[in-house]
């Protein structure tokens, strides 16, 4: 096949031998992709019902049939979910045709993501609870429905982002690939998801309030917060004597109102609301996260909302973690750590401010970070999760196969070749250096794909990368002795250190599976590479410098273990799980999958 681009790269349909699974007579692997769908809502679908089985069939170990489909009895045997597979992934990115559903008469019949949900829960459990089925399917609704809004509002209008970065924040159109509700988004009203949505490329005002300062909790390692959000706010008019302050989420803003602590501070004058002033900052892939370009500040704000998981208030101790972790690095670990890897680094969050009050409780819903925003606007600092998502426009892409593509143009050189050297060139880039900062310092990151900047050259080679998360640090309880000597008190506020065992099965999920797996997956699934060959380069790589030159236990863990432990994001969901509540050991189930690094 020709890789030569004449204006928009072609659509590639998927490789037959990729699948490896046989076409069923009548409904042949490579029929019409039903993601690419004209009716956005019959897409979004299709989306939610892959998402829903590819979490089936990783948390369960199933697998199709020799006749290339998916079978899963429901309703203790009565009824039976069936649906052909097009894709068969080693790494669990599968793709499936529509999905139906037989009972007693032998009938095949469609059937809805929702219905679909609510039988999965249902098998998933002995006794399934009501609740948590009539949750899970709701969410799941909640999420097809903002699905396919993305899908015709971006169909209908490309993406205008001002900056790459902002662009590829924008571009989760389908979120999560194994995740059973990726989109949903419960207390956000249809008439506010076009201000607050990154994929509807969203901008809004900030809300601002006034505390005064007998109330202020805030803390920096430059500038005094205070004086970073005057700054921000550009009206010290506004700010009556003696206060600071204070960035709020529009939608957050009208949530504290109807709070009593909240009202009450207001009421008594210790708090004052300004309202919504200044230019337009846009939500980020995280939602909360927002970035106005040509200001060296993002803001990481409070918003009581219910995304997948969790309701994303900041703790106070994850803002005290972003903090320590700047100071940790500025006090020498930086220093070592871009000697050997210099075109890496960590966002820092240096400064957050809040409100401090026996009423609010943590969290107060009024606390936010402020992080450093370290991209110019022609930076091509893509978030990983952004740029290997599938984008099911008028054809089937990914910003990521796009790349690849004229990469492949420009060298003359194969396609698959092209994305096996890519992905070498990524894993020294991005992986190296969080595999580095594990074993050479005992900090373990939280290294999902969204969390994760690939730093790209002008051709679209990646030659850095960036970290991002304030939450998702684990230093190792083995190195609090040298941690702790670097920067004296490291973790009394921030509850960061947890036991090895702990850290080694968050990071085998968060940079093995989710990250690495989700890589070489999402390359397969679209058609760019044979997933075996790609996983050969990843064994290469794990076996040379990635175990040579960091001391990091996962590589001989991602190369040795038959299997690995994985977080299981729909029982996660079942057993109603806020993943930012309780000890770290207990805020997901996590499942034994098979490895398929090790088994070649």
């Amino acid at each position: 096949m020709s890789t030569a681009l004449t204006g928009a790269p072609p659509a590639v349909p998927f490789h037959p031998a990729v699948a490896a699974v046989p076409a069923v007579p009548g409904e042949p692997v490579l029929d019409p992709d039903p993601l690419l769908h004209p009716d956005p809502a019959v897409a979004a679908e299709q989306a939610a019902t892959e998402s829903l089985l590819r979490c089936w069939t990783r948390e369960t170990g199933a697998r199709p049939d020799g006749d290339g489909r998916l079978r899963i009895a429901v309703l203790g045997g009565a009824a039976e979910l069936t649906a052909p597979v097009r894709h068969w992934s080693r790494c669990g990115w599968h793709r499936f045709g529509r999905i139906t559903v037989t009972a007693g008469s032998g009938t095949r019949s469609p059937v809805d993501a929702v219905t679909v949900a609510a039988l999965l829960a249902g098998a998933a459990a002995e006794r399934p609870e009501a609740g948590q089925i009539a949750d899970l399917a709701a969410r799941v609704a909640d999420s097809a429905g903002r699905t396919a809004e993305f899908l015709a509002h971006r169909r209908a209008a490309p993406a205008t982002a001002p900056t790459p970065f902002l662009r590829t924040e924008q571009s989760l159109l389908l979120g999560h690939p194994l995740h059973p509700t990726p989109k949903s988004r419960d207390g956000l009203a249809p008439a506010q998801s076009a201000a607050y949505s990154p994929e509807l490329d969203g901008s809004f005002r900030l809300h601002w309030y006034a505390v005064d300062r007998e109330l202020l909790a805030a803390d920096s390692a430059g500038q005094p917060a205070e004086a970073l959000t005057a700054r921000l706010l550009g009206r010290p008019d506004l700010l009556p004597p003696g206060t600071a302050a204070l960035p709020l989420h529009p939608w957050q803003a009208g949530e504290l109102a109807r709070r009593p602590a909240v009202a009450g501070l207001l009421e008594a004058g210790l708090l004052h609301d300004l309202g919504q002033h200044g230019g337009p900052w846009h939500p980020t892939s995280s939602v909360r996260t927002v970035c106005r370009p040509g200001t060296p500040w993002m803001l990481k704000l409070s918003l009581a909302l219910r995304i997948t998981n969790s309701r994303r208030e900041n703790l106070r101790k994850e803002l005290h973690r972003g903090l320590e972790v700047h100071r940790l690095l500025e006090a020498g670990l930086g220093a070592e750590w871009r000697a050997a890897h210099p075109g890496f680094d960590i966002v820092r969050d240096p400064a957050w401010i809040g409100v401090d009050h026996p009423a609010l409780g943590d969290p107060g819903g009024l606390d936010t970070v402020l992080r450093r925003q370290p991209f110019g606007p022609a930076d091509r600092a893509l978030c990983v999760a952004g740029l290997i998502a599938e984008q099911p426009l008028e054809r089937m892409h990914s910003q990521l196969s796009d790349i690849l593509r004229e990469l492949a143009a420009r060298t003359g050189d194969a396609l698959p070749a092209v994305t096996a050297e890519w992905l070498r060139r990524y894993l020294y880039a991005v992986v190296l250096p969080v595999l580095w900062l594990d074993g050479r310092a005992g900090i373990a990151l939280e290294a999902h794909q969204q969390n994760s900047l690939a730093l790209l050259d002008a051709a679209g080679w990646p030659v850095g990368g960036r970290y991002r998360d304030n939450q998702g640090y684990y230093y190792r309880a083995s190195h609090e002795r040298r941690l702790t000597a670097r920067l004296p008190g490291l973790g009394a506020h921030s509850d960061t250190f947890v036991a090895d065992q702990v850290a080694d099965e968050r990071f085998a999920y968060y940079l093995g599976i989710n990250h690495l797996l989700g890589l070489v997956g999402g390359l397969g699934s679209q058609g760019l590479a044979d997933e075996g060959a790609l996983l050969a380069v990843v064994r290469t790589f794990l076996a040379g410098p990635a175990a040579a030159a960091t001391g990091s236990s996962l590589p001989a863990h991602l190369l040795d273990s038959p299997t690995l432990r994985c977080k299981a994001n729909l029982l996660t969901r079942l057993h109603g799980l806020d993943e930012l509540v309780g000890p770290v050991e207990t805020q997901s189930v996590y499942v034994t999958i098979a490895n398929p690094v090790a088994v070649a």
